[in-house]
């Protein structure tokens, strides 16, 4: 339904968000096909097949889309707040830690795949894997850090002094303790400690520790997210954002993970209670003597 209205080819280029924002696709996406909206209203499906063809990175915000497409914002909002209900979308803040800072920034999640709520609270407490992307050339440890250390061991332990040539064959291997989060002072204990006397091969003694020691890759950290609500756009866990939308605004307050809460009073039976409340405060209870008054003391009129 969506192809109705633009292809692929027709798409001018799409603006990207800042570093870190923008559009980010659900893992796990079934391949395109023309069907994959025809089960939303028109508006929602040309909506829903514009962002499903923006890269990853793309500015999805209410605004630009309002520009891009012939919709207001207030109708692209409403559009977006449908598409979460649908299981398509979901909107949140992730807290990541980088470039020597931790911060809070917003994320917008989008499958082409309708998904549940299950799912998505799975996805969101980060038990289903995103897809990583490509590393760029550059990144993690690098190459320099390695050989350093290596071209220094001497220093520490003279009788592990390695050549240029060595140090250059055992940077990978050095390299694959950074990568598993051991610093500097890790690698020289597990290569420097309990040196026989005398070391015959240093190089070797140096791949043997380095291959040995290697220690485990460490667990991986679910990451730390909070989904807004599309109606009053409170942060809440998960679990608790059904269909977009928090408990107080479904009208309930009970959730999945506390379901022995009662579900929330409506106006009718509150302004029932509050009328019988009045009712019996106005009212003298009979057999009830009245309180007893104590006489008026000027010396205790002010303690």
């Amino acid at each position: 339904m969506a192809d109705a209205y633009f292809s692929a080819a027709d798409m001018p280029a799409h603006p990207a968000a800042r570093p870190g924002y923008g559009k980010r696709s659900a893992p796990d996406q079934a391949p395109r096909t023309s069907a994959d909206f025809t089960h939303l209203p028109p508006r929602e499906a040309h909506i829903a097949g514009f962002i499903d063809r923006l890269h990853d990175g793309a500015d999805i915000s209410v605004k630009l889309l309002a520009s891009c497409l012939p919709y207001g914002q207030q109708a692209m909002r409403t559009a977006l707040n449908n598409l979460q209900a649908a299981g398509h979308l979901r909107r949140g803040r992730e807290h990541v830690v980088g470039s020597g800072s931790a911060r809070w920034v917003t994320r917008t999640w989008f499958s082409r795949t309708a998904r549940d709520d299950a799912w998505w609270t799975k996805f969101l407490r980060g038990d289903v894997p995103e897809d990583e992307p490509p590393r760029a050339r550059g990144e993690g440890p690098t190459r320099n850090r390695a050989y350093i250390l290596l071209a220094a061991l001497g220093r520490t332990a003279p009788t592990l002094a390695l050549s240029a040539t060595e140090c250059t064959t055992l940077t990978p291997l050095t390299e694959a303790w950074f990568t598993r989060g051991a610093d500097e002072s890790t690698v020289l204990h597990a290569l420097t400690t309990g040196l026989p006397t005398p070391v015959h091969s240093p190089a070797a003694l140096v791949r043997s520790r380095l291959t040995s020691k290697l220690p485990p890759e460490p667990a991986p950290r679910p990451p730390l997210r909070v989904v807004e609500c599309t109606t009053c756009g409170d942060p809440g866990r998960p679990e608790d954002i059904r269909g977009g939308r928090c408990g107080m605004c479904r009208g309930t307050t009970h959730s999945p993970a506390n379901p022995a809460l009662p579900p929330a009073l409506t106006a009718d039976t509150v302004r029932a209670r509050a009328d019988r409340i009045r009712t019996a405060m106005r009212a003298e209870i009979p057999g009830t003597p009245p309180r007893s008054r104590a006489p008026y003391d000027p010396r205790h009129a002010y303690s």
